[in-house]
C-alpha cells in the first residue's frame, strides 16, 4: 500500500465516522468541574482556621509582650 492509498483510506474512515465531537469532549468539562468543585471544597475547609486557636494565640501574646519579636506580617 503506497502513501496515496493510505490518506485515501484514512479520509474516508474519517468522513464515515461521523458523530458529534462536542458530546464527545463533555466528559473534559466534567471532570474540570468536578476538580474545581474538589479544589473549593479544600479551600473552604480552612475558612476560619486562626480562630480555632485563639486561646494559644492570646497565650503566646501575653508572654511575649504586645510587640513579640518582630514576627508576623510585614517583619
Amino acid at each position: 500500500m503506497n502513501l496515496a492509498a493510505h490518506l485515501a483510506l484514512v479520509a474516508s474512515e474519517a468522513e464515515s465516522h461521523g458523530g458529534n465531537v462536542a458530546l464527545e469532549t463533555v466528559v473534559f468539562g466534567i471532570i474540570a468541574a468536578a476538580v474545581f468543585a474538589l479544589l473549593g471544597l479544600v479551600t473552604f475547609s480552612y475558612r476560619n482556621v486562626a480562630n480555632r486557636h485563639s486561646a494559644k494565640a492570646e497565650a503566646w501574646a501575653a508572654e511575649h509582650g504586645k510587640d513579640g519579636h518582630g514576627a508576623g506580617h510585614g517583619h
